[in-house]
């Protein structure tokens, strides 16, 4: 066991000891930095090997047990020793538990806690981002003394299949280490205006802030009804709107949130009963944007991410305002090209696609013919070029062999993401328009379908993910994990 490490540890303690061991490292840069910027000493060297991620070790032995479970996480797939770093264990103690208590219990595992040899960037530790904008030392004078963020240290090469293993070295115990983490968090921040503490496990993507309008709507309902588990609703800018607050006020201060300062500004729907609230994101357009979120949403690990967004209808049989449930997607996004080859199939998951269906037969009233007219299950076709149809002539036979029934320009994106990411995904998708028969969104159509249609697809993205809340442990699907997985879901 290497030096510092506090072996044969409890799932609890080995938190317990994971969250004093962070909270002592960030409180030491922190006093160094407050000293450095009054123009006290910058630290030394013993002083800065305090600022440190811990990391949490866990070995299996060869004699121990080989449970047959199934978990799609949870596992360990050979013995050893398995090792990764940890920060902001306070936040992630629920999630550290959930992984680490089955690996005790079922395999004997035996957990270690102790400093690592990775360093914690000090833009990493402040609480705000901006608590030296005013001091006398520059970003070059802090660089000299103390962490600053190295992407050359920063990837995902567990999540995509790159770590190599050597030997004497542990093999990955979860997907992102502290710095990928933490990189993430303060991106979490920057797009979305919201403190990533906010960000509710359950997310719902769209490209059309008509969606998040419908969702503000239905949280001030949800605050307004004493039988609600909802309590708190959160806004770009940190506004907040909770239980008990006068809605006319509240819904007042929740408009006023500066919500076009962000590029992907979210909401965020919470409750207090530990089942997970739920949150939107207006991604925008594009699967530049749609890849960039969900790099850094992912390691929150949430429970699902549904794309509720606008495509167009591809088949005559369409109508404007039906509804396509993607179980295939003709990736022409490229975006992910070369991380997910367009040769590697995004099965779509069972759970999440049975979730959709029964979403949209309660909140429509619909069930059998009458649903099948309104709700199309087939492939979404995603571009990277929005004005694809200046291409038809040569996109024209790939669509039809694929037999694509919409096209848009996120779901690929966001689907490939979920499959390489291992979060589970889904997509629901409202048809606008029909730029293939002649059937475009002219102004006074796009206000008169935006109207009628908006709110019930966003309640029937809401519905499912209630649907899949009550059956967690079969979401996290097995399809999404690799033959040599990290045991950490």
């Amino acid at each position: 066991m290497p030096d510092g490490h506090h072996a044969a540890l409890s799932p609890d303690q080995a938190v317990v000891r994971l969250e004093a061991m962070h909270a002592e490292a960030v409180q030491a840069q922190r006093n160094a930095l407050a000293r450095f910027a009054a123009g006290g000493e910058p630290p030394d060297a013993g002083e800065r090997s305090r600022f440190r991620y811990p990391e949490l070790r866990l070995v299996c032995e060869p004699n121990g047990p080989i449970p047959i479970n199934r978990r799609a996480w949870g596992k360990i797939q050979m013995p050893g020793v398995y090792a990764t770093t940890v920060t902001h264990p306070c936040f992630f103690r629920r999630y550290l538990l959930e992984q680490l208590e089955p690996l005790v219990a079922e395999y004997g595992a035996s957990l270690a806690v102790g400093h690592s040899g990775q360093e914690m960037p000090y833009p990493y530790v402040l609480d705000r981002g901006d608590e030296l904008a005013g001091g006398v030392v520059t970003p070059v004078e802090l660089a000299r003394y103390f962490p600053t963020p190295l992407l050359s240290a920063v990837g995902d090469e567990v999540a995509d299949g790159l770590w190599a293993f050597e030997d004497g070295e542990p093999r990955p115990l979860a997907l992102f280490d502290a710095l990928r983490v933490d990189y993430s968090l303060g991106r979490l921040q920057h797009y979305t205006g919201t403190d990533w503490r906010c960000i509710q496990p359950w997310i719902l993507l769209t490209n059309y802030q008509r969606y998040v309008d419908q969702f503000v709507r239905w949280g001030l309902d949800e605050l307004a009804d004493p039988g609600s588990p909802y309590d708190r609703l959160i806004a770009p800018g940190g506004v907040v709107a909770a239980r008990g607050d006068d809605l006319a006020e509240a819904a007042e201060r929740i408009a006023a949130a500066p919500w076009f300062r962000f590029q992907m500004p979210a909401y965020h729907l919470a409750r207090s009963d530990g089942q997970g609230g739920v949150s939107i994101v207006n991604i925008g357009v594009g699967p530049s944007n749609a890849k960039n979120i969900t790099d850094h949403l992912a390691v929150l690990r949430p429970h699902c991410w549904l794309m509720v967004g606008h495509c167009g209808g591809l088949r005559q049989s369409q109508a404007i305002g039906d509804y396509v449930l993607a179980h295939g997607y003709l990736r022409r996004d490229r975006i992910l090209d070369d991380l997910v080859p367009p040769e590697v199939p995004i099965p779509a998951l069972a759970e999440v696609q049975v979730a959709l269906q029964e979403a949209a037969a309660c909140v429509t009233g619909e069930r059998g013919d009458a649903l099948k007219q309104r709700l199309r299950t087939g492939t979404v076709v995603s571009y990277d070029d929005r004005n694809w149809e200046l291409r038809w002539s040569q996109e024209r036979r790939r669509i039809n062999l694929s037999r694509a029934i919409a096209v848009d320009m996120e779901s690929g994106t966001l689907a490939a993401q979920g499959y390489r990411l291992r979060v589970p995904y889904g997509t629901l998708l409202c048809v606008s328009d029909k730029p293939l028969h002649g059937e475009i969104k002219l102004p006074g159509m796009a206000s008169a379908f935006y109207q009628r249609a908006v709110g019930e697809h966003l309640r029937i993205g809401i519905a499912a993910l209630d649907l899949l809340r009550g059956d967690l442990g079969a979401l996290h699907s097995r399809k999404l994990r690799s033959f040599d997985e990290p045991p950490f879901r």
